[in-house]
This record gives structure tokens, sequence and C-alpha cells, in this order.
């Protein structure tokens, strides 16, 4: 199977994860916890989903890890800087969250390059840059090319090396909302304003859950 079958029908998959995991009312209602969960077959107990460690070099040739978003909320997408399709919309919703949010010490961006051949760390602070975004807020990221690859699919995202695709590479535009602890919690098409504005609603509702003093006896 060719690359071009292959990503629709990861993507198929992909968006039922994401629409079986993220039903339920809206409104007051917690959010999903949103991916593929571990259940174990004996107790039923279930284990959410999350994202793996990693480590990645930024735009200003620092080591990323998860450790970088302890105790922070953020939002995570993929691209590439020559991207010549979808790439240039997303990153416009992209920096609307991020102008929203900027002043914000508990929330982080996180971008990683899946063309990690023509993406230097140069080139990717040279984008920043030209984003207007010159601050730790935002990391933009590269590294090994299987690692880039294989992460895609705990955020529920896809990326695929396809020659004839505009760019070399078939990929989502979702946006994702990770929590505190790791797990996809929100999602967006980064094409689409109307869903950017929503999500941003379930960006402001996740920072107010953790803002609820805990119970007391």
């Amino acid at each position: 199977m060719n690359n071009r079958t292959t990503f629709p029908v990861l993507l198929a998959a992909i968006c039922l994860a994401l629409s079986f995991f993220s039903c339920g009312p809206s409104g007051t209602e917690p959010l999903p916890y949103i991916g593929f969960p571990d259940i174990d077959p004996v107790t039923g107990d279930t284990t959410q989903h999350q994202i793996r460690d990693f480590t990645f070099i930024d735009q200003d040739s620092q080591v990323i890890t998860n450790d970088y978003f302890e105790n922070k909320i953020y939002i995570a997408d993929f691209f590439f800087t020559s991207c010549p399709s979808i790439c240039p919309t997303v990153k416009a919703q992209m920096l609307r969250i991020y102008e929203k949010y900027q002043n914000n010490d508990q929330v982080a961006f996180l971008s990683h390059t899946i063309d990690v051949k023509r993406d230097t760390v140069g080139k990717l602070k040279k984008y920043a840059i030209g984003l207007g975004v010159d601050t730790p807020k935002w990391r933009f990221v590269t590294g090994n090319r299987d690692s880039i690859f294989a992460i895609t699919y705990d955020y529920v995202s896809t990326a695929l090396v396809a020659p004839d695709a505009p760019g070399g590479f078939d990929h989502s535009g979702w946006v994702v909302l990770i929590d505190k602890e790791r797990h996809v919690r929100a999602y967006a098409n980064g094409e689409e304003e109307e869903e950017v504005n929503t999500f941003m609603q379930k960006i402001d509702q996740l920072l107010t859950s953790y803002e609820k003093p805990e119970k007391t006896e």
C-alpha cells in the first residue's frame, strides 16, 4: 500500500477516535480524554491515552523534553516551513491562539516540523521570527524523523512522506490541546476559524478546571 492510499485510511481511523472519545454534551461537562486508552482485559480499568516521553531540539538549539511543559497545558501541531498548502492557514490560527494566551504562564505551544532534513535549527529560528514569535513560550522543534512521525499517533494526528503531495508530505492540520498530565483533551481543524474559536473556549475551560479549589472534608 502506498503513502497516498495509507494516509486516508489513517485519517479515517483518527477521525473515528476523535469523534468517539470527544462525544458528549457540551457546556459545563468536563472535557473528554481523546485518543486510544488502554483497557485492562481482566479488571476493566482504563488508562487514558498520554503523550510519550520525547526529546527534540528547538529553534534556539535547546533540548526540549516533556519536562519543559511541566505544570502547563500546551497546544501542539505539525508543520514544515516550506509547506505550500495548509500550514500557512493553520499557523495563522495558531497565532490567534498564541496572541490570546501569550501572557498566560500556564499555556505553552509546541510545533513539530515533519521535514527534518530541510528544517534546520536555523531555519526554524528564522521561521519563528517571521511569525513574530521570539519567546520561550512557543517551541518549534526538530529531531529524529522516526520519533516525530511516531509521536503524531500520540497527538491523534498524522503525517506521511508523500512525493506526489504538495511539498512532499501528507499531514493533518489539527491543533491539539494537551493537559498538565499529558492527556489530549481537545482538538480543532486549524483551517477552520470557527472550530478554532470553539477550541479556545475549551482551553479556557481546561484552565478553569485547574483553578477550582480542592474539596475539604
